[in-house]
């Protein structure tokens, strides 16, 4: 079998292309008009899109090898090639794309209320540096959904040989709660944000910093929200891939073989990488650092920021 064949090539080489694709027709139109209004939204197509194509790819291959004769015995016949997904790989689709849109709407809306976004300041006029932040884009989003891409690579029947029962498994409850929890946070936090916003607005306060509710917890609870949600969806995906059924069966090995240490370390890598992006990116990268230091500029000369800041910790909520 040629590497190229291996189902999780076969799964990764079309999705990582599309979400490239994406965002390439999108950065064209937006760096000759100097708008990153479509920026945001444009990667949560890019989500939705990439994880939808991981789905339907295995439904593409039944059809054109003619295991099956349309679309409708593909999904739902009985036939030896019909596919029918697992249910994780269905939880994890849902689960991505209950984020991505709610994400990608409510920073449109954010965008679309205030009309520019202080992050592309300083390179919507440069075409390499705004066109450097589509690629970015499309490099995060393939990063991040590695564990999702990855399960979704296994075939149905190699997934039922798991030793994971078909019911809930400890991993799965275990992501579950996770990504539940981190989404959960981090759409209150965004509400909060966006409720503290509209009443400065409004003139009800004249607060330059938020720093009640969940903000007074960590100076910025919907990045920690982030990164435990995508660990939820590591964890899920990582109970499959880290199994010998689950690397035998992405690698497009013979079922049985023997899947040594590496084959494991592979899975948890494609796994971990998710949160471990989504954590470096948004405490090193382009998520604390810009929103610190641009808050550092214009308040920290003030006592009262200066308590705010040693009293909440930076990432991780405090308790009380």
């Amino acid at each position: 079998m040629s590497v190229f064949s291996k189902p999780l090539l076969l799964t990764l080489v079309p999705c990582v292309s599309l979400a490239y694709g994406i965002q390439g027709l999108v950065a064209v139109p937006s760096i000759a008009a100097h708008t990153e209004r479509y920026y945001d939204l444009s990667g949560s197509l890019t989500y939705l899109s990439c994880t939808a194509l991981s789905l339907a790819l295995p439904v593409i291959r039944a059809k054109r090898s003619g295991a099956v004769a349309g679309w409708r015995s593909a999904l739902m016949g009985k036939a030896a090639g019909a596919v029918r997904w697992d249910w994780r790989q269905v939880a994890l689709g849902a689960a991505v794309g209950v984020w991505a849109t709610r994400l990608g709407t409510h920073l449109y809306a954010r965008i679309s209320s205030s009309g520019s976004d202080s992050r592309f300041d300083a390179i919507r006029d440069s075409v390499p540096k705004f066109g450097l932040a589509f690629f970015a884009q499309a490099t995060w989003v393939s990063i991040c959904l590695l564990p999702v891409l990855a399960l979704n690579s296994i075939p149905a029947a190699r997934l039922a040989a798991t030793v994971l029962p078909r019911s809930v498994a400890v991993t799965d409850a275990l992501g579950l709660l996770l990504f539940g929890g981190g989404l959960t946070l981090e759409v209150l936090a965004d509400r909060q944000k966006s409720a503290w916003l509209q009443a400065k607005r409004e003139g009800k306060h004249h607060e330059d910093f938020l720093a009640s509710g969940l903000w007074a917890r960590s100076r910025h609870p919907n990045y920690f929200g982030e990164t435990m949600l995508w660990s939820g969806i590591a964890v899920l995906a990582g109970g499959v891939l880290t199994r010998s059924a689950g690397v035998a069966g992405m690698l497009g090995m013979k079922p049985g073989a023997a899947v040594g240490w590496r084959g494991r370390l592979l899975g948890l890598m494609l796994a971990g990488a998710s949160p471990a992006f989504v954590a470096t990116l948004l405490l090193f990268g382009s998520g604390v650092p810009l929103s610190e230091a641009k808050y550092d500029q214009r308040y920290g000369d003030r006592e009262d920021y200066r308590r705010w800041k040693r009293e909440t910790p930076v990432f991780w909520p405090k308790l009380r």
